[in-house]
């Protein structure tokens, strides 16, 4: 599972002239934890976080009064093409709640702990029976069969080339749920 298949989508972002209230309204009337911080050609120019917030809000003698007083720079970011694995990982060993999913500097959108937690709470009949329609509108009709056990996708296939192994492995790893894809060839794998 990629960044690209849980990320919030479009990220909502604010810019460095936003007003720190404004700001923490946003992070409050969204539910979410931290906003990333754009130029005004929505590049990513770093984070504003609950963290940051309550520091300037109530820890901090010299109070700022926009986000760009107050924001982390520079933002750490991933690709749409980061492993769930890895984002989860980084929010563990760094201690973030949120990583932007950049094209370039580009925001395309969030990954949240949230969002992580929101695709592993999906059941496995539910992501197997979605891998299933997947491998069978790709196959044009039942060639395959997949069982999926803690987020595990094992797909049957008998004698598939490494170019149809790949697809399989590529189209059932894009499905929310998937946390691993295993090939059966033959009984074998």
């Amino acid at each position: 599972m990629r960044a690209r298949d849980i990320m919030t989508s479009p990220a909502i972002t604010v810019t460095p002239e936003v007003p720190v209230r404004g700001a923490a309204a946003l992070l409050v009337s969204h539910g979410f934890t931290a906003l990333p911080v754009v130029d005004g050609d929505k590049r990513l120019i770093g984070i504003v976080t609950e963290a940051d917030l309550l520091r300037n809000g109530y820890v901090d003698e010299t109070r700022g009064s926009t986000v760009g007083d107050v924001m982390t720079t520079p933002a750490f970011a991933m690709d749409g093409g980061a492993q769930a694995e890895v984002l989860a990982r980084v929010m563990l060993d760094d201690r973030v709640r949120c990583v932007p999913i950049v094209d370039g500097s580009k925001v395309l959108g969030v990954v949240t702990r949230r969002d992580l937690v929101r695709a592993l709470a999906r059941t496995d009949t539910t992501v197997s029976a979605e891998v299933q329609h997947v491998l069978d509108i790709y196959g044009g009709g039942r060639k395959w069969t997949v069982a999926v056990q803690d987020g595990e996708a094992t797909i049957a296939a008998e004698n598939p080339d490494a170019e149809t192994e790949r697809v399989l492995t590529a189209l059932a790893g894009s499905v929310h749920g998937v946390v691993r894809v295993r090939v059966l060839t033959g009984g074998k794998r």
